[in-house]
């Protein structure tokens, strides 16, 4: 099937923006969860437990600031395919992107872990 009509490749376009649109929502959401576990590790659980604190505030402070990443990610992947879009182009996700987030899961996951065991 073939899209010979101008309308198909313009619904075609508001669906890609719709879709990068709904992205840059989901990049928010993960940031707002970030931000809730963070509060959640370095505010909350300090105050239900015994002991130092300390360990717990930072892995807050960790999750903080990859919801931070996770804004401004966000922001500069909307912008990167908003551009590409309308030069009719397509934009990858980064894989350093992936890498980075991929790595600092991992990490504040294990300080969790630490964080809750010792």
């Amino acid at each position: 099937m073939t899209h010979d009509r101008p309308e198909d490749v313009v619904d075609a376009t508001r669906r890609t923006r719709l879709a990068a649109e709904r992205t840059y929502l989901a990049w928010w959401r993960s940031a707002l969860a970030a931000f809730a576990v963070s509060i959640g590790v370095g505010k909350v659980v300090p105050e239900l437990t015994t002991g130092t604190s300390v360990v717990y505030e930072v892995v807050g402070a960790g999750y903080a600031l990859l919801g931070i990443a996770f804004m401004g990610y966000g922001y500069r992947r909307q912008h990167v395919t908003e551009r590409a879009l309308a030069a009719g182009r397509f934009a990858p996700f980064d894989n350093r992107a992936a890498l980075a987030f991929t790595l600092a899961g991992v990490v504040l996951g294990v300080a969790t872990l630490l964080a809750i065991l010792v």
